[in-house]
């Protein structure tokens, strides 16, 4: 009897998108195994991504979108996540469901590779390619991208492992968290390298001073502790080449904990994920 491919459901948050949304939407259409459905979220958009998402819903039965009025605000973290939860509600009926960035080129095997994997390996529970960014004519990977880290921009998670997790958290450092609760809880993470994406207009590494400090505070949030939250934060700071963000993140750490913002994780995960963490330090030494 003939296997049944799994059903992929793809929550799109979109944004003022409208100059790269269609190639984003004609490379999902244009794949090898077809998603089940395509939610694009119309995040307060006020440029032509409804007028673009009405043609696509017209032609394409597995297009379904929804508006969304949200503040104008640009932070990372809660207001994307509350996007892509809106459009949860149709996504009912499918095997494993996906977060896309607007932004995204997919190699036309792209799902297919990841229903690959996902039959392969039962404990799998989150899988994904990598980001490429146009440099000097050329597509290189992202500096953000490494075999232990999925990007948010393409997550991909069986539907058994996003509700062990309690689905995505409205705050910073929610593509952090879920791949941390998803090893807590059992399942495993695949980075597969040699699928590549191609990245349109990669995230902004300019944001204002509250969401540098909402970087900080989320390391607090986390349980991470002083010492490991130093680190931490000396670790994107050298990444980014800044020292400046360095005081920046220590200092949305020490106003978190001076406020007692509530933690994101229970004591049990909190010391789970400090343990980790601590792992993955002294294996690289």
């Amino acid at each position: 009897m003939k296997e049944q491919p799994i059903r992929f459901g793809i929550i799109i948050p979109a944004h003022n998108e409208g100059a790269v949304l269609a190639q984003t939407l004609d490379s999902l259409l244009g794949q090898t195994l077809p998603a089940y459905r395509i939610v694009v979220v119309d995040d307060n958009s006020t440029d032509s991504t409804a007028e673009i998402l009405a043609t696509y819903c017209q032609r394409y039965p597995s297009v379904r979108t929804l508006y969304r009025s949200s503040s104008e605000q640009r932070l990372p973290g809660a207001k994307i996540v509350q996007a892509f939860n809106a459009g949860l509600e149709f996504l009912e009926e499918v095997d494993i469901i996906c977060k896309f960035d607007a932004d995204l080129i997919f190699p036309p095997q792209y799902l297919e590779t990841l229903q690959t994997h996902y039959l392969q390996n039962l404990h799998l529970g989150m899988c994904g390619g990598v980001c490429s960014i146009e440099k000097e004519g050329k597509w290189i990977k992202e500096n953000l991208t490494n075999k232990n880290h999925l990007r948010g921009a393409l997550k991909s998670y069986r539907k058994e492992c996003f509700e062990a997790i309690g689905g995505l958290r409205e705050a910073m450092g929610w593509d952090t968290l879920d791949e941390l609760l998803a090893q807590y809880h059992g399942w495993e993470l695949l980075v597969i390298e040699d699928l590549v994406v191609k990245h349109l207009r990669p995230t902004a590494s300019r944001y204002n001073a509250q969401a540098l400090y909402m970087q900080g505070g989320m390391f607090y949030r986390l349980r991470y502790g002083g010492l490991l939250s130093l680190l931490a934060s000396a670790k994107l700071a050298y990444r980014k080449k800044s020292l400046r963000l360095f005081w920046d993140y220590m200092k949305g750490y020490l106003k978190a904990k001076k406020e007692k913002q509530p933690f994101l994780v229970t004591p049990e995960e909190g010391k789970w994920i400090r343990d980790y963490r601590w792992r993955h330090i002294k294996q690289k030494f």
